[in-house]
């Protein structure tokens, strides 16, 4: 058996030239599905067989005539999830144009099998457009907890605003999802986006906040196993924060790599070992049927996570699968960055990707993105910051200024889609990104070599974690030191970057209006108290037809 040894400051460890080292677990311990672990993924109940909602409810992919509804039944106390135990269950669901139900407008059931853990999507039609809708489940004589969503715009309705919720990275052993919590508090989202990391897959104590544990995930071992990741996903859905805000408005969502395994690519991953671990086709498979198990996410094409939602005239949103078609990333042995032959996307997906913006008739194309698609370069910092920095965003810590898990590694996809929207005069194209743990405001320029002078292409916002390590938390040192020292440097290197904050956790909500799309930029005091503050820190815009980012000083 082989043995790899990873270091506990690597943060996501997007990607290097050398392949991190961590200790495997044995393969028949990982496949061992014990009654402790199991039980961890849910919260305390009444010692009774009565059905249980325990992991709450949600609504994603909100269309003009529907909804996705999802929750897990609890039908009895050995019927924990990843466990394959537990009767066939008849759950009821009912959705309401008010929260009292007494103006019913939808109801129906299904039943929750031991082989699909237990979960149950229904999926809605028939609704209003624009509207605020209420929904519950009920088994056995239980009701579930009353959870408000909302249908999209009528297809050529015209939308005089629009407000997301946007998210990412959310590792629970680094700490507490308060920004959910803040968020769900606000009442006005319309959806909110997850840009990728919903989960994370580690063993307990690998990945934490700056090496501490503050608060044990289960399984405690790493994620391999069709039982383990329905154990993972349980966990997160018991988190009252992240309930929260799935009670309050529908979820639009999209995986990165840790819903499978850290720097995920189409044929394995850095954090898998192919027969020590099984085989990465399995494991795929394993996280693929989970996650579509437990999150509210209807699928365009089965098996992806890449599909278009819209949202009036205003705007559309093309949501991403940056993992499952993806070359491996480029080092020493696998190839240039420029190679033409190495895709991001897979040829169908970009194809499908660019026929789309094309197309759109609407005022903004809001493109959910997992990886920054902006270039960037690390400038001359310091020999202390840089090796850091190197490991936070993938870079080779010698020093070569690419970033091979991001576009930057696939920059002939990147040229492609940058220049069909130069030729088309596709204007007003924003992508929405997550993954590396940093705040950044960008321009996308059509050639980063000549920038300014090169016109930008499109915008970008990218948000920081929620609780994930980021690059101040690697150093160890009071947030906000790095970044003081960082971001000028790396702002100088990048002209097109107009702000980074590589040291926060936090979220971000996008206001879209025909004139502009905003994001407001908000940060939490402490994501190792389960009650942190949040506060709004900056703001940038993009106008229409500029393709470029600017400060404002006010949140919408």
């Amino acid at each position: 058996m082989t043995s790899r040894h990873r270091s506990s400051e690597a943060p996501k460890g997007l990607n290097s030239l050398s392949p991190r080292r961590r200790t495997v677990v044995k393969a028949a311990a990982a496949s061992a599905v014990l009654a402790g672990p199991l039980a961890a993924a849910l919260p305390a109940r009444a010692a009774t067989d009565a059905p249980a909602f325990l992991h709450g409810v949600a609504s994603g992919d909100p269309l003009p005539d529907g909804i996705l509804l999802w929750t897990r039944v609890t039908p009895t106390a050995e019927a924990v999830p990843g466990s394959g135990l537990g009767p066939d269950t008849e759950v009821g669901w009912v959705v309401a144009r008010d929260k009292a139900f007494t103006n019913v407008v939808a109801k129906g059931s299904t039943t929750a099998t031991a082989a699909s853990d237990h979960t149950v999507r229904a999926d809605i039609r028939g609704l209003e457009p624009a509207t605020d809708y209420w929904f519950r489940f009920s088994a056995g004589g239980t009701d579930s907890p009353v959870a408000r969503t909302r249908t999209a715009p009528a297809h050529d309705a015209a939308v005089a605003g629009l407000r997301f919720g946007v998210v990412s990275c959310a590792n629970w052993e680094a700490g507490y999802f308060t920004a959910y919590r803040h968020l769900a508090a606000r009442g006005d989202l319309d959806a909110w986006l997850h840009l990728g990391d919903y989960i994370y897959e580690y063993k307990s104590g690998e990945y934490a906040a700056r090496d501490k544990v503050v608060r044990p995930h289960a399984p405690a071992n790493e994620i391999i196993t069709l039982a383990d990741y329905r154990v993972r996903h349980a966990r997160y859905k018991t988190d009252p924060d992240l309930q929260a805000l799935h009670h309050t408005a529908p979820v639009v969502a999209i995986w990165d790599d840790h819903e499978f395994a850290d720097n995920a690519w189409s044929g394995g991953a850095v954090n898998h070992t192919e027969g020590a671990e099984g085989t990465w086709s399995a494991r795929k498979a394993a996280a693929t049927q989970a996650y579509f198990e437990w999150m509210p996410v209807r699928p365009a094409i089965e098996g992806t996570t890449y599909r278009r939602l819209r949202f009036g005239r205003l705007a559309d949103l093309s949501l991403l699968d940056l993992r499952s078609f993806r070359s491996q990333q480029a080092s020493t042995a696998s190839g240039s960055v420029d190679d033409p032959d190495r895709t991001i996307t897979g040829r169908a997906q970009l194809d499908w990707l660019k026929a789309g913006l094309k197309a759109s008739d609407t005022t903004w194309r809001l493109v959910g993105n997992s990886v920054m698609i902006s270039p960037f370069v690390v400038g001359s910092l310091s020999a202390d910051l840089l090796k850091p920095l190197a490991k936070l965003l993938g870079l080779p810590q010698e020093g070569l200024a690419v970033n091979t898990d991001q576009w930057d590694g696939y920059t002939d996809d990147r040229r492609e889609l940058l220049a069909h929207l130069r030729t088309n005069a596709i204007r007003n194209t924003v992508f929405l990104t997550g993954d590396i743990h940093m705040a950044w405001a960008n321009d996308v320029p059509a050639d980063a070599g000549t920038y300014p002078l090169s016109p930008s292409a499109a915008t970008e916002f990218v948000v920081t974690s929620l609780t994930s390590d980021n690059l101040d938390d690697i150093v160890k040192v009071p947030e906000g030191t790095v970044s003081a020292i960082a971001a000028p440097v790396i702002r100088a290197a990048n002209r097109h970057v107009h702000w980074v904050d590589t040291d926060r956790h936090g979220y971000g909500v996008l206001d879209v209006t025909a004139e502009r799309a905003q994001l407001d930029y908000y940060v939490l005091s402490d994501r190792t108290s389960p009650n942190a503050t949040s506060a709004w820190t900056r703001s940038y815009r993009t106008r229409s037809g500029t393709q470029k980012v600017e400060r404002t000083y006010d949140p919408v």
